[in-house]
This record gives C-alpha cells, structure tokens and sequence, in this order.
C-alpha cells in the first residue's frame, strides 16, 4: 500500500538504526520529545526504541487533545448533559475519561443523561435537526487538526438557521504549548525534563504548516523536525535532530513533506480564522494555566456558543489522587512511574485520561504489551503485537 508498507520496511529501518548509532555521540544524550501522542504510539507498536543506543531517549509530551483536557471542562460537559438536559455530543475518546469523583461522561450515560457518541461534527448537525424541540451541544476538543471541522459546523448551522444547536468548545494549540514548557517557570518549577529538540506533530503541521515553530526554535535554540507517524519517519526525523544537535543548529526541518508544507493548508486557516478568536489563558492538564493557548468562538457566532448559552457553576474539581497523568503530559515522568500503573488503573478501570485516550501515553504501553501488571508487579513482557 503506498505511502504505508515503504515506511514500515525492515531492512530500512535497521539502516536508520546503524546510522543513528553511528552519529549518536557516546559522551552525551540526546532527549527528543515527540509532542504527538501519536508518536508515542508509533514509537511503542513498532518497537523504535528498541533500536536507539542507550543514550538516546525519548520522551513523551503533552500532544494528546482528550489528555491535556482539564478536569474541570470535562466536569461542565457532565453538567451541561445533567443540569441542564441537553443532548450532548462527543467524540468517543472523551466518553471514559475520569473526571471529579470517577464521574465520567459514560457514567453520567448510564445514569440517564442523554448523552450520544458521534464520529464528526456531521452527525452533531444531524442529531439536531432531528430533535428541533431539544438543545444540543458539540463537546469540540482537539488541537488544529479537528478545529476545522468544528468551524465548518458552526458556519452550516448559521447558514441553516440552526438555533438548537451549540458548540462547548475546547480546542488548544500546539505552538503555544511547546513554548510554555520551554519557558513557563511554573511548569519548570512542577519538575524539569531535560530536552534537546523536538518531533514535530504531523497531522497538526499538515493545517498549520511548518513556519509556527520557527519562533521558539530560534529563541530558545531547540531543533525541531516534524515527522510522520510511520516508523521510518520516526527513525528518520530522529536522525536529523541528532545530526542538528551535533552541528549545534536550532531549525524546523520538514522530513514529512508529502503531506506538511512551510505555509499549511491556508483554507482551512481562513476558515478557522473567521469562527474563532484567541482566549487570553486555558488551562491544560499538567501544564496549567497556558496563556494564548486555545480558541473561543468570536462574537459574530456568539449564538453557537454553548458557554454563553448555558450559564455553568463555578465548581470545584480535582485529579484522581496519586494519578500522576499531569506529571506524564510534561515529560517528567513515565507511566511505570505512576504507582496506579497496571494495577489500580488499567483500560478497564482507568484512573486518568493518558490510560483513556488512543493517543494517551498510558495506553500506548498498556496496548503494545512491553509492561504489564503480573502478580501484581508492573514489569515488561513480550509485546503482543507485531509490527
């Protein structure tokens, strides 16, 4: 299959390998966070690595959208369905997400909130034309790759008429994260993880193109490459940021151009350009209050704004205690750091969201079998899928 089964050859990959541990230098090591959860995945199904030297690491970031949501929002879309008898629309990975008390949007389900599963903004637009007599709300989350999609729903409702319908929104952005955990004291002070360049999202990237990045890559000296989700882009990106380590530069280098150019996909940010407008902070799990961090729905769309609909009470919410997800989203720990890891919380039981969401840190190494709780010890086994 093109632009899959290439990317996913062995013999390729183990030439990458040969090549990174040739230019890995072995009186130092190098740190690459891959922001994207999707990454993350990659790196565990397809076992990448496994093929690094002992010096190089990576080191997982806060680039899965259902992780970084905070409690508190996830708790105002539980209220939005119960207090106020709406019927809520989300997308599935948010269903299972603990929020205050374990509370979570299935929960809220079972105990009779009308609450739906949907695929896409599409089917929100269908459920309300459907049901003209009942509000109904898009709980949007996601980072620019999903914002799109959300602005073309909001503009077809107002072209429709559409005045049952509203958006809870909660999409963040990528560059304004990547900087708060290179400069916010606050995040620095919550526990420091050494980094020395970053893997670029691809899918995000694809949007907004490669030039977003060029900021922070020049003012704190941080090299980045934007990669593909594919193991050899993976290896591939890896050994550009090492080989720009070793030179000492700090650029945004491109290896995933058959999809992500310099200036993005410029309609689609003069779509969301014209439905959205900055929010002057946002909180993210694990990093705090973010400023200029996510989007809100300008004044022009105001009746699609689900947060000025509905007035939602100022509550108090809280993390699963001992979860350590937060700590997990900013690179400082990993999962087999958390003492809930396999035992307490599992896919079945999960305790926090990076165990929820498909992108989520947790489950990328839950899914791919390399730790697992046996006799109640979380250890490594073999890997239960093949690459």
């Amino acid at each position: 299959m093109k632009y899959v089964d290439e990317y996913r050859r062995s013999d390729l990959s183990g030439k990458l390998a040969a090549a990174i541990a040739r230019e890995a230098h072995p009186d130092r090591t190098y740190h690459v966070m891959e922001f994207c959860g999707g990454h993350t995945h990659a790196i565990f199904r397809y076992g990448v690595q496994d093929l690094m030297p002992g010096n190089v690491r990576f080191v997982h970031g806060p680039g899965c959208p259902v992780c970084v949501l905070p409690v508190r929002r996830l708790d105002d879309a539980v209220e939005l369905a119960e207090g106020h008898g709406v019927i809520l629309c989300s997308y599935g990975d948010m269903m299972r997400v603990p929020g205050t008390k374990q509370r979570s949007l299935i929960r809220a389900k079972a105990d009779g909130a009308d609450i739906r599963m949907v695929y896409s903004t599409q089917d929100a637009l269908r459920i309300a034309r459907e049901n003209p007599s009942r509000e109904v709300v898009f709980f949007a989350i996601g980072f620019e790759t999903t914002t799109p999609p959300t602005a073309v729903a909001i503009r077809q409702a107002a072209a429709e008429g559409l005045s049952n319908f509203s958006v809870f929104c909660n999409h963040v952005l990528t560059p304004a994260a990547i900087q708060h955990i290179l400069q916010s004291p606050e995040v620095r002070n919550l526990g420091t993880v050494l980094i020395d360049g970053f893997l670029g999202p691809s899918h995000v990237s694809s949007v907004i193109g490669s030039e977003p990045y060029q900021f922070f890559a020049e003012e704190f000296q941080k090299p980045v490459v934007i990669a593909g989700f594919e193991p050899l882009d993976v290896l591939q990106s890896t050994l550009m940021l090492i080989r720009q380590v070793n030179e000492g530069r700090h650029e945004v280098e491109n290896e995933y151009t058959r999809v992500v150019t310099r200036e993005g996909n410029v309609k689609a940010q003069s779509l969301v350009a014209d439905v959205f407008e900055l929010r002057a902070s946002f909180e993210w799990r694990g990093l705090g209050t973010v400023p200029y961090s996510a989007l809100k729905i300008r004044d022009g769309y105001a009746e699609f704004d689900a947060e000025r609909r509905f007035a939602i009470s100022e509550k108090a919410s809280r993390e699963v205690k001992s979860c350590e997800c937060p700590a997990i989203l900013r690179g400082v720990k990993k999962p087999t750091d958390c003492k809930l890891f396999g035992t307490v919380c599992t896919p079945d039981n999960p305790m926090g969201s990076c165990m929820v969401s498909s992108e989520g840190a947790c489950a990328a190494y839950w899914t791919y079998g390399r730790f697992r709780s046996v006799g109640g010890e979380v250890r490594t086994v073999m890997p239960e899928v093949a690459g």
